[in-house]
């Protein structure tokens, strides 16, 4: 019995914790980070905001946790060099095959973090304690587009004259945050169509004029 109590506490737990990042996601975005209160977050929550200080302790660890939770999609401590999407890239058995998954992979990613990213880079230019939740270090996402584009560029099917530096800079441009924004908020592109189209344009860049044998380019 007790373990299916604290099991039901621990779910419950996350519960809370997810409709807390839930809900600061949306206030952050909608008024921007410094405007947002923190019994704002909890009343839309469903929290008292004691909640979310024993959860999170202040404003900017939450912050921390709502970007962590956006580019991976969940609370698992699993970086996205681990995540089974980004394996579907490393693995594929043709560079077709591997661009596929990438867009496929970066959309459902950016349809979670574009909008938290802006809002973050907003609030990092008048909040100095931001600033300090990411230390200077390596660009995480360049470390993913680059390693995704050094596996794309080793398979078949790959433009051979294409190096892996520069299939990695056309890669980390036309599948940014910010393209991503101008083309489906801006310019309201659904996310299936920024899909068809970075795809098309990715493929012309990167692989080879032959036509793909799996399939792949159907995706």
């Amino acid at each position: 019995m007790g373990e299916v109590k604290r099991r039901r506490r621990d779910e419950k737990s996350r519960e809370t914790r997810r409709r807390i990042i839930d809900a600061a996601g949306a206030l952050f975005v909608e008024q921007g980070y410094g405007a947002t209160k923190l019994q704002e977050i909890a009343d839309r929550a469903g929290v008292a905001v004691q909640t979310i200080y024993f959860v999170f302790r202040n404003k900017p660890a939450l912050l921390k946790a709502l970007v962590d939770v956006a580019i991976a999609g969940d609370d698992e401590p699993v970086p996205t060099l681990g995540r089974a999407w980004f394996a579907e890239v490393t693995e594929a058995a043709t560079a077709e095959a591997a661009l596929a998954a990438l867009v496929a992979g970066t959309r459902g990613t950016l349809e979670r973090v574009a909008a938290v990213n802006e809002m973050v880079r907003a609030a990092a230019a008048t909040n100095p304690e931001i600033k300090e939740l990411w230390p200077e270090r390596d660009d995480p996402r360049y470390t993913v587009i680059s390693t995704a584009a050094k596996s794309l560029t080793g398979k078949p099917g790959a433009r051979p004259a294409v190096s892996a530096e520069e299939a990695a800079d056309v890669l980390y441009g036309l599948l940014s945050p910010e393209l991503f924004l101008v083309l489906t908020r801006d310019r309201a592109w659904p996310p299936d169509r920024w899909e068809r189209w970075v795809h098309t344009a990715l493929r012309a860049q990167l692989l080879d004029d032959a036509p793909a044998s799996d399939g792949a380019s159907a995706r």
